[in-house]
Protein backbone atom coordinates (compact mmCIF):
# COMPACT_ATOMS: atom_id res chain seq x y z
CA UNK A 1 0.00 0.00 0.00
CA UNK A 2 2.88 1.86 0.52
CA UNK A 3 4.13 1.90 -3.12
CA UNK A 4 1.07 2.97 -3.99
CA UNK A 5 0.38 6.01 -1.77
CA UNK A 6 3.93 7.06 -3.34
CA UNK A 7 3.14 6.93 -6.94
CA UNK A 8 0.02 8.13 -6.61
CA UNK A 9 1.33 11.61 -4.22
CA UNK A 10 4.19 11.90 -6.89
CA UNK A 11 2.04 11.92 -9.50
CA UNK A 12 -0.60 14.22 -7.83
CA UNK A 13 1.87 16.76 -7.22
CA UNK A 14 3.65 16.45 -10.81
CA UNK A 15 0.41 17.37 -12.35
CA UNK A 16 -0.58 20.13 -10.66
CA UNK A 17 -0.18 23.12 -12.58
CA UNK A 18 1.44 21.70 -14.95
CA UNK A 19 0.22 22.89 -18.92
CA UNK A 20 -2.86 19.10 -18.72
CA UNK A 21 -4.50 20.65 -16.43
CA UNK A 22 -4.33 24.02 -17.22
CA UNK A 23 -5.78 23.07 -20.74
CA UNK A 24 -8.61 20.73 -18.83
CA UNK A 25 -9.62 23.88 -16.77
CA UNK A 26 -9.83 26.15 -19.80
CA UNK A 27 -11.87 23.37 -21.80
CA UNK A 28 -14.14 23.68 -18.53
CA UNK A 29 -14.36 27.02 -18.43
CA UNK A 30 -16.15 26.90 -22.06
CA UNK A 31 -19.48 27.65 -21.53
CA UNK A 32 -21.17 25.33 -24.91
CA UNK A 33 -18.85 22.11 -23.19
CA UNK A 34 -20.52 19.65 -20.96
CA UNK A 35 -18.06 19.39 -17.62
CA UNK A 36 -18.51 15.43 -17.54
CA UNK A 37 -17.74 15.12 -21.17
CA UNK A 38 -14.53 17.29 -20.34
CA UNK A 39 -13.77 15.18 -17.36
CA UNK A 40 -14.28 11.75 -18.87
CA UNK A 41 -12.13 12.97 -21.88
CA UNK A 42 -9.35 14.16 -19.95
CA UNK A 43 -9.54 10.99 -17.53
CA UNK A 44 -9.40 8.66 -20.83
CA UNK A 45 -6.23 10.86 -22.08
CA UNK A 46 -4.56 10.70 -18.69
CA UNK A 47 -4.79 7.21 -18.54
CA UNK A 48 -3.91 6.59 -22.29
CA UNK A 49 -0.49 8.76 -21.40
CA UNK A 50 0.42 6.68 -18.12
CA UNK A 51 0.02 3.17 -20.06
CA UNK A 52 2.00 3.81 -22.40
CA UNK A 53 4.56 5.16 -19.86
CA UNK A 54 4.07 2.18 -17.73
CA UNK A 55 4.30 -0.06 -20.64
CA UNK A 56 7.41 1.67 -22.33
CA UNK A 57 9.42 1.91 -18.82
CA UNK A 58 8.46 -2.13 -18.35
CA UNK A 59 9.91 -2.93 -21.26
CA UNK A 60 12.81 -0.61 -20.67
CA UNK A 61 13.24 -2.02 -17.23
CA UNK A 62 15.82 -4.91 -18.70
CA UNK A 63 17.58 -2.41 -20.44
CA UNK A 64 18.13 0.14 -17.77
CA UNK A 65 18.24 -1.83 -14.84
CA UNK A 66 21.81 -1.11 -14.43
CA UNK A 67 21.70 2.37 -14.84
CA UNK A 68 21.49 4.54 -11.36
CA UNK A 69 18.00 5.80 -12.52
CA UNK A 70 16.99 7.83 -9.35
CA UNK A 71 20.20 10.23 -10.00
CA UNK A 72 19.86 10.36 -13.98
CA UNK A 73 16.39 11.30 -13.47
CA UNK A 74 17.50 14.01 -10.68
CA UNK A 75 20.30 15.25 -12.59
CA UNK A 76 17.89 15.71 -15.29
CA UNK A 77 15.36 17.95 -12.72
CA UNK A 78 18.13 20.11 -11.73
CA UNK A 79 19.50 20.99 -15.24
CA UNK A 80 16.29 21.70 -16.21
CA UNK A 81 15.95 24.21 -13.04
CA UNK A 82 18.99 25.56 -13.97
CA UNK A 83 18.16 26.29 -17.43
CA UNK A 84 14.81 27.68 -16.43
CA UNK A 85 16.42 30.19 -13.75
CA UNK A 86 18.50 31.23 -16.34
CA UNK A 87 16.16 32.23 -18.63
CA UNK A 88 14.64 34.46 -15.99
CA UNK A 89 18.06 36.32 -15.24
CA UNK A 90 18.56 36.29 -18.81
CA UNK A 91 15.33 38.54 -19.49
CA UNK A 92 15.67 40.23 -16.82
Amino acid sequence: MTAFFTVFVTVFLAELGDKTQLATLLFASDGDRNKWFVFFAATAALTASTAIAVMLGAAAERWLSMLPLKMIAGLGFVAIGAWMILGHFQRA
